[in-house]
């Protein structure tokens, strides 16, 4: 599979050897990013254009922001970079739409990290990649694998089109929920993923613990919660040990450990647990997906929870989460899936 890999044209030399003038689509943290890495490889910015909504006149790292149409009149045709992510139906059905008219290419970029995904990479990392794709416990986690691999490399957009499948597929024939569960919700945000929970396993349970770490979404979820028995919350990140550390101030569910912002209180699951027996574990702890494994590896190896992982926020955790999964329990049969999402996000770890 590297070998192959090796082969194939990367994003970066895409867009560096592209005839066309190349635009980015989207401004923010992903645009910023892209902007460095195009620095990184002598790649050349012609233009920032956003959706028509928020086109105001805004500057953006010296260009002023257009709409497509703008670029259109002012090219003709040209080469675009997305640098944004949408999981919206409508907004990525317009990506798709203007990809039709321009070539449209998805530079890939850590959510968490700086490390780039490139050749080099492939070839630091190959020993690993090779034995997670070992790992993979059916045809569609394999074809996801290759698939994730080949988008990071290319930023080709249609290859997610191959290897996109719905959440009730990964529900009912992995998971399996039913109304047993001591179901434990790791990023709880402001309960959603407890309503996803509750859909799957028919509205009945065992127990809930639900950790989230900010302190806004925190009262969202006990809100959310408050009329649900059997409920344990706890304003909490998930870690390889009992700490504090600093995690940005962000609303919304993008909380994360950084350099500045808020002192928050982080725990390891099997100190949190004290020994129950969690038969379902949802973990979305944005970049400290590692060590909150290394923090539940008595759970892991004692009880055996099924879980559901996220494997995107590094590029690295595509192969090195599975590699560990495996490491602290050999028993569990882990699977990978891309749900609906642009980029490569929302590819998580099923494990039973």
């Amino acid at each position: 599979m590297i070998d192959t890999l090796m082969k194939l044209p990367t994003v970066w030399e895409a867009l560096k050897e592209s005839d066309k003038p190349v635009v980015l689509y989207g401004m923010g943290d992903g645009a910023d990013k892209v902007l460095a890495a195009f620095e990184r490889y002598g790649i050349k910015a012609s233009g920032v254009m956003a959706s028509d909504g928020f086109v105001r006149g805004q500057q953006f790292h010296g260009f002023t922001v257009k709409k497509c149409s703008d670029f259109e009149r002012e090219y003709g045709d040209f080469t675009i970079a997305l640098c944004f992510a949408s999981q919206l139906p409508e907004v990525m059905a317009h990506i798709r739409e203007v990809a039709q008219r321009h070539k449209t290419l998805v530079p890939s970029v850590p959510v968490f990290g700086g490390v780039l995904f490139d050749r080099e990479f492939l070839v630091s990392n190959q020993s690993e990649i090779g034995q997670a794709y070992a790992l993979m416990a059916d045809e569609q986690s394999r074809r996801v694998f290759e698939g994730v691999l080949r988008f990071y490399l290319t930023g080709e957009l249609e290859l997610l089109d191959g290897i996109t499948t719905g959440k009730d597929e990964a529900f009912g024939n992995i998971l399996r929920l039913d109304g047993n569960e001591l179901y434990v919700d790791l990023g709880a945000y402001n309960g959603d993923t407890i309503d996803e929970f509750l859909r799957y396993c028919g509205g009945s349970y065992r127990k809930i613990v639900a950790l989230e770490p900010n302190a806004k979404n925190y009262n969202k979820l006990k809100d959310h919660c408050a009329d649900m028995p059997r409920t344990e919350l706890w304003q909490l990140g998930a870690y390889s040990h009992n700490t504090v550390l600093t995690f940005n101030n962000k609303a919304g569910r993008n909380s994360a450990i950084t350099s500045q912002g808020v002192q928050t209180q982080v725990a390891a699951l099997d100190t949190v647990l004290c020994g129950a027996a969690a038969t379902y574990v949802k973990a979305d702890v944005e970049g400290a997906d590692r060590e909150m494994l290394l923090g539940a590896k008595n759970t892991l190896k004692q009880f055996k929870p099924k879980l559901n992982c996220s494997a995107y926020h590094r590029f690295e955790d595509l192969f090195r989460l599975p590699l560990l999964i495996s490491q602290l329990n050999p028993d569990y049969r882990i699977y990978l899936r891309h749900h609906p999402y642009i980029p490569a996000w929302d590819t998580n770890l099923y494990c039973v």
